[in-house]
């Protein structure tokens, strides 16, 4: 599934977009990220203590302990950087998550590759009317402070993981079965203020005429000319 997306919106309207006040905006001096990877920081809104809005860092993917099958020694921690739609009341990784610690997480595109040796990266984004626009967006994401069972330094980490659900026309050819819950803006405060139901019927598939493949081609792994 998504395990790249770009975001390149500039910070004044990320928090112009996501309605954070500029003394919640805890991201520094913060630049555009084209490519995002998993256990890599982003920016993600989300509540705070306050019952405000406010604009974090986070690394993209929970993260569980892994070990050696044949030494019993503790590996690098897998990194799940999706959340199945059908599987986030329930599953043990992110239900807590799901009934209190919902966030936004904002992207300009995100890609999906299809087929192998090579294969082609699709990007998508919203539909625009020029070619190099990139109107800004949100994922349906979780978030977590702190990975249990995870030992050393990534284990205090505060991570995000995106919530996906099945994939509309556009991005069915490339990825048959899943893309990431796009959320339109007047669906922000029920995602994260709303009940686990309210919630929970805004996890469907974005309407495919509103939006676009902005780039396609072999191993554009960034949404930035090389």
């Amino acid at each position: 599934m998504c395990n790249l997306y770009a975001n390149t919106t500039a910070q004044e309207a990320m928090r112009g977009l996501f309605k954070v006040a500029t003394e919640r905006d805890r991201l520094g001096n913060e630049q555009p990220r084209p490519a995002i990877w998993p256990k890599y920081d982003a920016p993600v809104v989300r509540i705070d203590g306050d019952g405000e809005r406010e604009l974090v860092l986070m690394k993209w993917g929970f993260l569980t302990p892994k070990t050696s099958a044949k030494t019993g020694k503790p590996l690098k921690p897998d990194a799940w950087n999706n959340a199945r739609d059908d599987k986030v009341a329930s599953s043990g990784l992110w239900k807590s998550s799901f009934a209190g610690r919902r966030c936004l997480v904002p992207v300009s595109a995100f890609r999906e590759a299809k087929g192998r040796n090579p294969a082609t990266d699709f990007w998508f984004g919203l539909a625009a009317e020029a070619d190099d626009d990139r109107p800004p967006f949100a994922f349906a994401g979780l978030w977590s402070d702190g990975q249990p069972g995870v030992d050393g330094e990534e284990g205090d980490w505060l991570t995000h993981t995106v919530v996906t659900t099945v994939a509309n026309e556009l991005v069915k050819p490339v990825h048959p079965t899943r893309m990431p819950v796009i959320l339109d803006p007047g669906d922000y405060d029920a995602w994260l203020d709303g009940s686990e139901s309210e919630a929970g019927k805004l996890l469907r598939p974005y309407p495919a005429e509103k939006m676009r493949i902005v780039r396609q081609g072999v191993g554009i792994t960034s949404d930035k000319d090389q």
